[in-house]
């Protein structure tokens, strides 16, 4: 639980965040159409069905870059041309806030930096990490199941291997040398001077390489992290830094720091598993469970909670929470619903799940389901993320209510592409109007619940929290904040549920305080 009351409302306001901030994630090609630019478009989009109740905007990298859907970032100072520009990046900040990447484990081996140690350029010598192949590097933690090392020719005919963590066209950064450091250090305040309010820093878990460790969390890698931090609050004390790792809780949230002296926020990994558990098991133990132990270490930081992304649901921040066999079940649910399974290669050279490529909708719900059973399982869903503590962020395919873009796999041949679908502006405006649509009605779903939301005080991203136990059937936290406290309890089941204990209060979100549909939602405003 968090501290019961704050003394001094300064500490609670340190993060600059409150509870009428959510986030949108989005790629910054997202939409297109003939007469603008794709950012233009995501501006359009945003002023006309995001204004009133996001407040800012994460677009995914949109450098110029070789793979990966631009995380293999081939120049981090220039926006893709067939994105658009910095004008347009600028115009989109006029209206909303926005959240950068900071993609500086690796870059594209296309990379000028990469290419220069390559042809044996002495201004870029050790930009990247030659490693002997023969070295014992077992004890190295895959994220992928691709080779560690990667072969290249240098320019003098020398063959060499670099350090390539997530595929062969991303090579990884060498950080002990401090022209890296300085050079990506320059790069992080250029985005804050371009217009970053919130900085990613990417797998930023896996910075520092050292032979002989798993090369994840190294003390080097947080001791960067504190760097960054104490520049970022020098110079630009508002621009706050997020690091994304998927990873068990305990280790994720370690990029806290001591002291909050590290990231403002952490991404909230375990809760898209353990939420998709529940639901689709009809038991929220482990969901209350993990929940009711949730500490944040100081007043200046707060968790990242989302429930998709563009990479699908990581299942890594379930392990020690969910058993070997409910995550294998979890996984048979993706693969049963159209998904796909992404593995990690383990030290004992075993396989095991790493990500669930699958639409959140589909996840919850199986293909010969009714659009009413998915829409109720996907906001409620939802409404655990809007009332978790912290700062809410929903993907775009999320928002609009995507299905699982299969035909894309078979195009590109990456699992992850089944829930990064790019869409025409036109067309998406023209399904978001039809009232008896699918994504109109979990857009005008999502919405509603974000606008109640952001009206009341006890959704404060640092305010009180206790997650209540009212048997395995509900999920149901209580929020208090500045004299306000809420109740939002969750049937998790496919029956209809009521409680006798619930107190008495004012519905604001939901249909009765008494009983609950089958997925059903109420968040009911207690009385003093």
């Amino acid at each position: 639980m968090l501290l019961e009351s704050y003394q001094d409302l300064e500490d609670v306001k340190a993060t600059s965040l409150s509870h009428k901030d959510c986030l949108l994630i989005s790629y910054g090609d997202q939409l297109h159409n003939e007469s603008q630019t794709p950012l233009q478009c995501l501006h359009e989009f945003a002023n006309e069905y995001l204004s009133g109740s996001f407040s800012a905007i994460h677009i995914l990298p949109f450098y110029p870059y070789t793979s990966d859907d631009g995380f293999s970032v081939s120049d981090f100072e220039a926006v893709h041309p067939e994105m658009g520009s910095w004008k347009d990046v600028q115009e989109l900040s006029n209206d909303f806030q926005l959240m950068f990447d900071a993609v500086f484990n690796h870059a594209s081996q296309s990379h000028h930096w990469v290419q220069s140690h390559l042809q044996g350029d002495p201004e870029f010598q050790n930009f990247a990490i030659e490693t002997d192949p023969t070295l014992d590097l077992s004890q190295v933690v895959r994220p992928r199941a691709l080779p560690l090392l990667t072969e290249f020719e240098k320019s003098s005919g020398e063959k060499v291997h670099l350090w390539t963590t997530f595929s062969a066209d991303q090579v990884d950064l060498n950080v002990r040398n401090p022209k890296v450091l300085l050079e990506l250090t320059r790069v992080l305040l250029e985005y804050v001077r371009k217009g970053a309010r919130l900085i990613r820093l990417d797998a930023i878990a896996f910075l520092w390489k050292e032979p002989g460790t798993n090369c994840l969390h190294l003390e080097q890698t947080h001791t960067i992290i504190r760097f960054w931090r104490e520049v970022l609050d020098l110079f630009c004390p508002d621009v706050l830094l997020i690091t994304e790792t998927n990873v068990p809780h305990e280790e994720n949230v370690s990029y806290f720091g001591n002291d909050g002296d590290e990231a403002q926020l952490v991404y909230q990994f375990p809760l898209p598993p353990l939420t998709a558990h529940a639901i689709l098991e009809e038991n929220g133990n482990e969901l209350t469970t993990w929940a009711q132990g949730l500490e944040q270490p100081t007043k200046r930081t707060c968790f990242f909670n989302f429930m998709a992304s563009h990479d699908g649901v990581g299942v890594r921040g379930a392990q020690g929470i969910l058993s070997t066999e409910e995550i294998a079940t979890l996984a048979d649910h993706c693969l049963s619903n159209g998904g796909l399974i992404g593995y990690k290669n383990n030290p004992d050279g075993s396989q095991s799940p790493y990500e669930l490529n699958i639409n959140y909708l589909n996840l919850l719900s199986p293909q010969s389901a009714s659009d009413d059973e998915k829409i109720s399982k996907f906001l409620l869903s939802q409404s655990i993320l809007l009332t978790m503590p912290g700062l809410p962020a929903i993907y775009f395919h999320s928002l609009v209510g995507s299905e699982n873009y299969s035909e894309g796999v078979k195009e590109t041949g990456h699992n992850r592409t089944i829930n990064r679908e790019k869409l025409n502006l036109n067309e998406l405006k023209l399904q978001l109007s039809d009232e008896k649509s699918l994504r109109h009605r979990i857009y005008s779903g999502i919405v509603s619940m974000i606008e109640s939301r952001k009206v009341r005080r006890a959704f404060h991203p640092r305010g009180v929290f206790e997650v209540l136990d009212f048997g395995n059937e509900f999920f149901a936290i209580k929020r208090s904040f500045a004299g306000e406290s809420l109740l939002c309890i969750h049937n998790l089941t496919s029956e209809e549920q009521s409680h006798r204990d619930l107190p008495s209060g004012q519905l604001i979100l939901g249909e009765s305080l008494e009983v609950l549909k089958p997925w059903g939602v109420a968040w009911i405003r207690l009385e003093s």
